[in-house]
């Protein structure tokens, strides 16, 4: 998939497109992205997403904006893993937000991204204050020169697929509706870092998994699989949260502790999926009870594994990547 960080030229070649955030990249947006795929395959087109770095919220509102789902790597990663040919993802700064829904739509939409056919999910708005919407682009379409398409909701069991849904399953521990909300389990992908090495001094090590926002959106303990570490995914433990018994820091950590395993593998690229809560973070009296603990939640842990053996076979790799 080729990407472009933003729009100094136009882009080479007219294309089928679809505008959104995109966060997760759920259901939702996957059959979002399927029909793109195949209008833009029919026209003789690349198919192709327009995304925003920051989220909009994010800019307008950091501290109240939305926990994310996805790092941009981990979009773009999803994205690719879908088909998309290409996305360009726009600097979301004052210049783009000052647009008028006139200026996107001629500036941008028609001169600089070359848009030929575009479909946009049913909530989507665009221009100075949200401005624009489906009916705007109607308005225009003929002189923009593009067909236009809206994709209507997608919902699971009677729940719309979107990534607000996500966000509230993983919060409340719900694993199972956020993996089907999803196609997938939840997944963080990360860099291996150094830590404290306490993990190893009371006979638990773990892979200190680099996270790029302090705002997850679940925290607690879990049975999780990794994969990057071979061919097939390696089960464990891990915990995301503040670690309130050992640091009083309150920065967030994902840390793995990898069932039977003792390579050294610092400076690895790793993707940790989330497929069973086993209970809250808390804060124990001392470090020996702490360590009971973690003794109670491996044994939970791979007993989740024993009774969900599919999870760890190598075809299961394939759940890391989006499902259409």
């Amino acid at each position: 998939m080729r990407v472009f960080r933003g729009l100094t030229t136009r882009l080479p070649d007219p294309a089928a497109i679809t505008i959104g955030n995109f966060d997760g990249v759920h259901q939702g947006h996957q059959a979002l992205l399927a029909r793109l795929m195949q209008q833009a395959g029919a026209r003789g087109l690349p198919s192709t997403v327009v995304t925003f770095e920051p989220h909009p919220r994010e800019f307008f509102t950091p501290q109240a904006a939305p926990v994310r789902l996805t790092s941009l790597r981990e979009k773009l990663e999803l994205l690719a893993a879908c088909g998309v040919a290409q996305t360009v993802v726009l600097p979301f700064n004052h210049t783009l937000a000052s647009q008028t829904a006139e200026q996107f739509m001629y500036d941008t939409l028609r001169d600089q991204l070359q848009c030929r056919y575009l479909l946009i999910g049913d909530d989507f708005r665009f221009g100075q204050r949200r401005s624009g919407d489906f009916q705007t682009l109607q308005q225009h379409a003929a002189q923009l020169g593009l067909a236009l398409e809206a994709m209507t909701t997608i919902e699971h069991a009677g729940l719309r697929a979107s990534s607000t849904a996500v966000r509230a399953a993983l919060a409340q521990g719900e694993l199972a509706s956020a993996t089907a909300l999803l196609g997938r389990p939840y997944r963080i992908s990360g860099r291996v870092m150094h830590g404290n090495k306490l993990g190893r001094t009371i006979g638990y090590p773990t892979a200190n998994v680099q996270i790029k926002h302090n705002r997850p959106p679940l925290s607690g303990i879990f049975a999780v699989s990794v994969d990057g570490l071979g061919d097939r995914p390696w089960p464990g433990a891990a915990s995301l949260g503040v670690r309130p018994t050992v640091t009083n820091d309150g920065l967030v950590t994902l840390e793995v502790y990898l069932f039977n395993f003792d390579r050294q593998i610092y400076g690895q690229h790793l993707g940790v999926r989330f497929h069973h809560k086993l209970r809250d973070e808390a804060r124990f009296p001392d470090l020996p009870t702490l360590v009971e603990r973690i003794g109670q939640d491996v044994i939970e842990a791979q007993a989740y594994f024993a009774q969900h053996p599919a999870l760890l076979q190598p075809e299961a790799l394939a759940l890391a990547q989006p499902l259409i």
